[in-house]
């Protein structure tokens, strides 16, 4: 799960830095696009800003997986310590 939102942040990334890139094109190369160079640093920034959030979502989704995952294992080797150290009745 957090590998797709580590995904997203970089997909999220790299249209941040092509956006930010376009304020240094002219506006001669860009026709039909928007040539005003604060629109292209705002949508940089929203796209940068969304990027990182996706990131943070992914870390603490991994760090709370890997908290399950270790907690699943723990109560496993205490019930089979339980179950070896008392023997069976007949």
């Amino acid at each position: 799960m957090s590998r797709n939102f580590y995904i997203l942040a970089a997909a999220l990334g790299f249209f941040a830095l092509l956006s930010a890139g376009m304020t240094m094109i002219p506006s001669s190369f860009q026709p039909g696009l928007p040539t005003n160079g604060s629109l292209w640093r705002t949508v940089a920034l929203l796209m940068l800003l969304a990027g990182l959030t996706c990131a943070l979502i992914g870390v603490m989704s991994n760090l709370f997986e890997q908290v399950d995952r270790r907690s699943a294992e723990q109560r496993q080797t205490a019930r089979r310590k339980r179950r070896d150290s008392h023997p069976p009745s007949d």
